[in-house]
């Protein structure tokens, strides 16, 4: 007799979300001849292996498994990695990142803390290269005769045949690294490696890091009070960051501070040093209201002014810029028109209303970007020559990584289930890359719209066979709402959780606001200074166009979930709006934003020396209160990003108040609820609160 098949959450869970067994992380070679990635061995393993594909043949080849390397041992993982894969939000195990030399001939990656080289030609072998300390994040030079990586604070250089391991720099204070990204790089920039090989392979631009200044706080397991607290540097809003400077160093030992005003433009934003000229920086102004990108002269740390942008607001960090082409022509982007358009020396060069989301390719066959006219597809657009080629058109969500005229192009659209990887090249017909990933057990029914007004985006999906006219259904808003993150997208996969809730007899509704990406630089910057107030409005303005258009929807019985600032939003619905909203779920709340980070926090609400009556304004704590609906809290205590303490001041304050509430601690989880029992039964829990929150008077 067969076993029951798992639940749907148990699956998601165990799968993560259906991503396990896909491809990912490619290196494309420059010849053309092969492609490296990561994948899993199945949609349910989450240890991450080595494949190569083989264009010549079309053949893939497995080249380093975790097991196979650790002999069956178990993965250990030190501090800094474990600190690095929480900032990305790396639930993966096994090789979860590796970096190959200029031709992509070696691949070097770290796994259970030691250094690892791989051959990556055919049959090639792997090997591992003895070395002092616990390794995070080696990287070949681009001539591919040395690797660079971080230990114990230092960053040190070995040979390719193991020999003369050394420390080029080692900390010269108690809390001083080299080579990693501090904790804001990290965790809001989308800058997460800290150093940086010259072309030549003879010198490398290194950041060093001191968290000194950083205050201190202690994140501890009140389920093992046996333990010890952890301390994590944590630089709260209007707090001191970790000092940050960058430094030219060379493999004699011999280095040069690379100058600039770290007073007025302490953040390090962006890093790039490729063939075509000098290395460049983009350095921000705490504020973020002023950028530089400045070139960088490596013989003496000297640096030149090379563009410089100003915005009332803040200026936008754009992945993959700046960067020169192989004429020496600076790549940028600039916003024009209500547009952010691509730059080349300045001069705008995509057409207004292609909002360029990130640019993924510089060379000598143009600039490769993703961007998007409507903001639920992301197209792959290429310029050159003052012409621009569409790789692709069909509505979805694309990715790609580039070499020539080689491109690993991933593709999701609401019509397939899951991702689609292909290798394309002139003169050749597409070749597959294997995808592993468990199937769907259904395709969500995804019917998007937009509201009338304000034209937000929205994603309606009912119980999967439900007719119209035979009977209301209870609304599930779930957003994410903030900036950074989008949820609705014309991609399948992203909305299998939504239509497993709507099973469960509700509508779910999913809404994208004002300062959510796609829309262009004026409707991200609405939020400036007020996250509550637009982002609460359109969450309402989406409900009542959603029921406009399906008269089944019952606004007598409507709720509202999220994680994070999805939390937040969700907590905000119920406190702020309780005409509208008749219970939350909010997860991992934000409860005062004096307790998050300094380069998110002070980006949208100002530094609270300056703007106290901001964050006061925006805190739920000071809103307990107000609270008549139904709320569950719900946080992982091993938090180090939204710490568990949002959670338990508001709670305090809702009880200090009278106001009854649930609390759902969650021991030893992090911002991640990665464990596979704990994921399910958070999603179980959530929906059994919502229908009682929800059940007909």
């Amino acid at each position: 007799m067969n076993p029951p098949p798992d639940s749907f959450p148990r699956l998601a869970a165990r799968t993560q979300r259906f991503t396990l067994g896909v491809p990912r992380a490619f290196t494309v070679a420059p010849d053309g001849s092969r492609v490296t990635f990561l994948r899993t061995a199945s949609g349910t393993s989450r240890d991450h292996s080595l494949w190569t594909l083989d264009l010549r043949t079309g053949k893939e080849r497995l080249v380093a498994d975790p097991g196979v390397l650790l002999a069956g041992e178990l993965e250990q993982l030190s501090a800094e990695e474990s600190a690095r894969r929480e900032r990305s939000r790396e639930a993966g195990a096994g090789i979860v990142g590796y970096a190959t030399d200029g031709a992509a001939e070696m691949a070097a990656f770290a796994l259970s803390g030691r250094l690892w080289l791989a051959d990556l030609s055919d049959e090639g072998t792997v090997r591992e290269l003895p070395v002092a300390g616990t390794v995070a994040d080696p990287r070949p030079d681009p001539t591919g005769r040395r690797i660079a990586y971080v230990a114990e604070g230092a960053l040190r250089v070995v040979a390719t045949d193991g020999s003369g391991d050394r420390a080029l720099v080692e900390p010269d204070g108690e809390h001083v690294t080299w080579g990693l990204a501090e904790f804001v790089a990290a965790e809001e920039m989308d800058r997460s490696r800290g150093y940086w090989w010259a072309p030549d392979g003879e010198s490398l631009l290194v950041e060093r890091a001191d968290d000194g200044p950083v205050q201190t706080w202690w994140i501890s397991d009140p389920a093992d009070p046996a333990a010890a607290p952890s301390s994590v540097r944590y630089p709260a809003a209007g707090t001191a960051n970790a000092e940050v400077s960058l430094w030219v160093v060379r493999l004699d030992g011999t280095r040069a501070q690379v100058e600039w005003d770290t007073a007025a433009l302490p953040y390090l934003a962006a890093v790039s040093w490729n063939s075509a000229g000098p290395p460049l920086l983009l350095v921000q102004s705490r504020d973020q209201r002023r950028a530089q990108v400045l070139g960088v002269d490596p013989a003496d740390g000297s640096t030149q002014l090379l563009r410089e942008d100003r915005d009332e607001a803040w200026v936008d960090i754009v992945p993959g810029v700046p960067s020169w082409l192989p004429d020496k022509r600076l790549v940028t982007t600039v916003d024009d028109a209500d547009t952010r358009r691509l730059a080349v020396d300045g001069t705008p060069v995509s057409p207004v209303g292609l909002q360029v989301r990130a640019v993924l390719d510089v060379g000598e066959r143009g600039v490769l970007v993703a961007a998007s006219t409507e903001p639920t597809q992301v197209q792959l657009v290429r310029f050159a020559d003052g012409s621009a080629t569409y790789l692709t058109t069909q509505a979805g969500v694309h990715a790609a990584t580039a070499a020539g005229a080689t491109y690993v192009v991933t593709r999701q659209t609401l019509d397939a289930d899951g991702v689609s990887v292909e290798v394309r090249r002139e003169d050749a017909d597409p070749t597959p890359i294997a995808c592993y990933a468990e199937p769907a057990p259904f395709r969500p029914e995804v019917m998007l719209a937009c509201s009338p007004r304000r034209q937000l985006r929205t994603a309606v999906l009912l119980p999967r066979g439900h007719q119209p006219g035979s009977g209301s259904l209870p609304v599930l808003m779930d957003p994410y709402g903030g900036p950074h993150a989008q949820r609705v997208l014309a991609a399948s996969r992203s909305f299998l959780e939504p239509q497993w809730l709507a099973d469960q007899g509700f509508a779910v509704v999913v809404a994208d606001g004002r300062g959510t990406p796609g829309r262009g630089p004026a409707w991200e910057r609405v939020i400036a200074a007020d996250v509550a107030t637009p982002v609460l409005e359109d969450q309402v303005e989406a409900l009542e166009a959603a029921a406009a258009e399906h008269p089944d929807l019952d606004l007598t019985r409507v709720a509202i979930r999220g994680w994070s600032f999805g939390g937040y939003l969700a907590a905000l619905a119920v406190l702020r709006r309780p005409d509208v909203f008749r219970a939350a779920v909010a997860g991992a709340p934000v409860t005062d934003w004096r307790l998050y980070d300094t380069h998110y926090s002070e980006r949208y609400l100002g530094h609270p020396d300056e703007h106290g009556e901001v964050y006061d304004r925006h805190s739920l704590i000071r809103d307990a209160a107000r609270l008549e609906r139904p709320l569950l809290l719900v946080h992982g205590l091993a938090d180090d990003n939204v710490v568990a303490a949002h959670t338990l001041r508001l709670s305090a304050a809702l009880l200090a108040a009278g106001r009854q509430h649930a609390v759902l601690p969650l021991t030893g989880v992090t911002h991640m609820a990665t464990q596979e029992e704990v994921a399910e039964n958070l999603l179980l829990l959530q929906v059994r609160f919502l229908q009682q929150a929800l059940a007909p008077s």
